[in-house]
């Protein structure tokens, strides 16, 4: 699975990431996690606010910070 953090390197975006690494772990799934941080990148995503969460190249979230039952069915869903 590979799950990408979209923004700047914020506070919010470090929230979100620590977040999502949390998840992943506690549902053992092997997941390669990477930032985009420049504006063309992110914008590559139609992403206008950050932080954003995309899970296999799909964005899941922007502009907030989801919480973890959220993101919990993104990953199972993206595993199945």
């Amino acid at each position: 699975m590979e799950i990408k953090i979209l923004g700047g390197g914020c506070a919010k975006c470090e929230r979100l990431e620590a977040v999502t690494r949390e998840v992943v772990e506690e549902q053992g799934i092997e997941a390669n996690f990477s930032k985009v941080k420049t504006m063309p990148e992110i914008m590559a995503y139609d992403v206008m606010v950050t932080p954003a969460l995309v899970i296999n190249e799909q964005v899941m979230s922007s502009g907030r910070i989801p919480d973890k039952d959220e993101i919990r069915r993104w990953v199972e869903n993206a595993e199945k």
